[in-house]
């Protein structure tokens, strides 16, 4: 480079050079120069964007970068314009689910000539490693399977049981507490689950654990990326498991919550479900991962034993419905929940008219129409919760509690312009996933799947990197409730899958995850496609309520606490304004029959073309969680 200063020529000598005119007088010539240097070094300096999280790559000070953008949603051009997205259809087979991922290792199953219920394992597991906020192969699961060969539903619950230990002295005067413990190895009964994929598998399915496990156990491996909704759950569940050495070792880096969008893998559940494919249900009930469990209870104070694992089997039992306004509505039988969105039901259809009107009349901008559902519910959830329990342990009157004459004795509690307390109390929050599959041969599986709490009890089993469920916490030291704690009892529990049938024919798998939400979001469900003929999309687009029977709080979706919010706190209610993360998160898949065509070839080894169902799939999926229906 030449470092003589006289050889090199300013800006301004330059350009008066090349415009033949004389140059500037010096001083001016270097306030330019100066200037013009400042705008060039100003903009090399000036990032390209003015936001700190530009394309939404999270910062220190802004961990979540959507939540502070300011911007309102666009609408669309056809249809109900606040519906967020079309109905996916398909024929050949439909999965829908609350993670992307578990979705599609659904549809590989599906598309590799396997059938709905090996489609539910396969998406289950995967679900299992991506979202232990909500389930692991450490919780319990319930489902409703239409098997088309069969032309019948059946209903499968595998909930764990209490180990033999657990009585109702070993809380109060052992452990010195008042309640069943939220947390902790003494929150946890058997994992049901891996038996309850077991029983779909050998009773339905058409492959094996190292097919339905094989993208799963890949994905613990290889690696999936942290998205927003689990990193919220993460972050608010990061001090509960730096109290367990295992999960702090397994879900946190550093003793912090991972970075929103890190790249995650658990090589330990890896390590499991490879034991799983190889050994089936044994690894887990009799062998080397039950040796970790017990040994996770032993050196934290709790009191399972290896033959309370290996002696826990899955219950095929029978599915319970009622009929509404023409379609049958199924739900499982206690110890779930599921009765009492069908007494709901049926409350609804018999007192509602008792006042002159039909929930169609009124529609979901009626502040009445929404009186109704709400006192509905109270008195269907007191029946809940004074009368459910384990079945093999207390009487349920379920038979009762669900005729129409029992909805109609309890008409006369309503007061159309007052809101009401309810009489009995209860309900708890939790965690959970609903997954809903179907294939070409028109089989359909309707399938909850749970850990209870955000991350269960917190407590993870090492080396194999998943936690317990903390779903002994849902019984009763109440020696009066048909729910109180004994050894090999099942406890009180939330998940529930539903289903509808129309004229002895399979129409529509649905559910909806969330704690003590899923009774009350499944009749609204209901009342919006029946009643108000919303489709399987529209269905969960459309604002929802929740009512706490505790507090007796009726929390409203943003949009419809604006709409009736005022009206119905006239009536008496204590009404909150909430976000869409208080109602859950719903999937539905629903089948249209043509009857032009034939039923399909119901033996898949036999088949000779890849043909597919006899009608068309609609799925629907909740834009409150991450999920999708996807279909081929």
């Amino acid at each position: 480079m030449n470092r003589n200063p006289a050889s090199r020529l300013t800006v301004s000598d330059e350009v008066s050079k090349r415009r033949r005119i004389s140059p500037m007088p010096t001083p001016l010539r270097h306030v330019i120069a100066a200037a013009i240097v400042t705008g060039l070094v100003a903009m090399l300096a000036t990032p390209t964007a003015q936001s700190p999280t530009a394309f939404g790559v999270p910062s220190t000070d802004q961990p979540q970068p959507g939540v502070a953008i300011k911007a309102v949603p666009g609408s669309r051009a056809q249809g109900w314009l606040s519906q967020g997205r079309s109905e996916v259809l398909a024929r050949h087979g439909m999965v829908a689910t609350s993670d992307p991922l578990a979705a599609q290792a659904g549809l590989e199953i599906l598309r590799q000539g396997g059938n709905a219920i090996d489609a539910a394992v396969a998406t289950g597991a995967v679900l299992d490693v991506t979202s232990q906020n909500d389930t692991g192969i450490g919780g319990d699961l319930f489902a409703l399977v239409y098997v088309a060969k069969d032309k019948k539903l059946y209903a499968l619950n595998s909930a764990g049981w209490a180990p033999t230990g657990w009585t109702p002295e070993l809380f109060t005067k052992t452990l010195g507490v008042t309640s069943v413990p939220n947390s902790g190895v003494n929150a946890a009964t058997v994992p049901g689950a891996i038996s309850g994929y077991d029983a779909l598998l050998k009773r339905f399915g058409t492959v094996s654990f190292k097919e339905a496990f094989e993208r799963a156990a890949r994905i613990a491996e290889e690696g999936w990326g942290l998205a927003e909704r689990r990193h919220s759950d993460l972050r608010g569940a990061t001090n509960g498991l730096r109290n367990d050495p295992d999960s702090r070792e397994t879900f946190l880096v550093g003793d912090q919550t991972p970075a929103l969008y890190s790249i995650i893998r658990n090589p330990g559940l890896a390590k499991a479900l490879r034991l799983i494919q190889t050994q089936g249900r044994d690894a887990f009930y009799r062998g080397a991962i039950a040796d970790a469990i017990v040994a996770k209870m032993q050196a934290n104070g709790g009191v399972m034993t290896k033959a309370d694992l290996g002696e826990f089997q899955s219950e095929w039992t029978e599915p319970i419905s009622t009929n509404y306004h023409g379609y049958d509505v199924f739900e499982l039988p206690p110890p779930g929940q599921g009765f009492a969105a069908l007494e709901m039901l049926n409350i609804l259809e018999v007192c509602v008219p008792k006042f002159g009107t039909s929930l169609a009349a009124l529609g979901p901008s009626d502040p009445q129409y929404w009186h109704y559902l709400v006192e509905a519910k109270k008195l269907a959830y007191s029946d809940l919760f004074a009368k459910n329990a384990d079945p093999m342990f207390a009487q349920v009157p379920v038979k009762e509690l669900l005729s129409k004459p029992h909805a109609a004795s309890l008409c006369g509690k309503i007061d159309p312009n007052v809101a009401s307390k309810p009489s009995v109390t209860g309900g708890r929050e939790s965690g959970t996933i609903y997954l809903t599959t179907a294939d070409r041969w028109g089989n359909m599986v309707s399938l909850i799947h749970s850990v209870f709490g955000v991350y269960g009890s917190r407590a993870t089993v090492a080396p194999y990197g998943f936690v317990l469920h903390n779903r002994g916490s849902a019984f009763s030291l109440n020696p009066n409730s048909p729910n109180i704690v004994a050894p090999h009892k099942r406890p009180f529990h939330t998940i529930i899958a539903g289903f509808v049938m129309k004229d002895g024919q399979p129409f529509m798998t649905f559910g909806n995850m969330g704690g003590s939400v899923q009774p009350e979001t499944h009749a609204q469900h209901m009342v919006n496609l029946i009643d108000l003929g919303m489709n399987v999309q529209m269905t969960t687009d459309a604002a929802r309520f929740t009512h706490n029977q505790n507090s007796n709080v009726l929390s409203l979706e943003a949009n419809l606490y604006n709409l009736v919010g005022a009206a119905l706190k006239a009536k008496g209610h204590d009404v909150r304004s909430v976000n869409g993360g208080a109602v859950g998160g719903y999937q539905g898949i629903l089948f249209t029959r043509d009857p032009r065509m034939p039923e399909p070839n119901f033996d898949r080894r036999a088949a000779t073309e890849d043909l597919p169902v006899n009608g068309v799939y609609r799925g629907g999926s909740d834009h409150r969680k991450d999920g999708q229906a996807v279909g081929w």
